[in-house]
């Protein structure tokens, strides 16, 4: 069983730029589809990007598509959010998921959670 910690998370003026990380342990990271969602005050958890068990094929929101990329290493069990041009409605929890189900953006396919980090844009 996968335990998932995330970290890079802080306050950013906007325009600003972040890059989260996510640190697997206690299983092998390899072997699943990753994902990023986010959760604003107020709001339902969303749908942020997703990335194949070899990293070779992305997926995002198309609120996030051109300033996000998701990317991971597997050799270090480590999956990666780069963050750009960041926008107040970005401010949220963000939190990452691990999945045996391809690119899904749905949360349901998600059997994994990291505890979140907060990211906060400032205008």
């Amino acid at each position: 069983q996968v335990q998932l910690v995330e970290s890079g998370g802080g306050l950013v003026q906007a325009g600003g730029s972040l890059r989260l990380s996510c640190a697997a342990s206690g299983g092998t990271f390899s072997s699943y589809s990753m994902g990023w969602f986010r959760q604003a005050p107020g709001k339902e958890r969303e749908f942020v990007a997703a990335i194949v068990r070899s990293g070779g094929s992305t997926y995002y929101a198309d609120s996030v598509k051109g300033r996000f990329t998701i990317s991971r290493d597997n050799a270090k069990s480590t999956l990666y959010l780069q963050m750009n041009s960041l926008k107040p409605e970005d401010t949220a929890v963000y939190y990452c998921a691990a999945s045996h189900r391809l690119l899904s953006p749905s949360a349901v396919e998600y059997g994994y959670w990291g505890q979140g980090t907060q990211a906060t844009v400032s205008s």
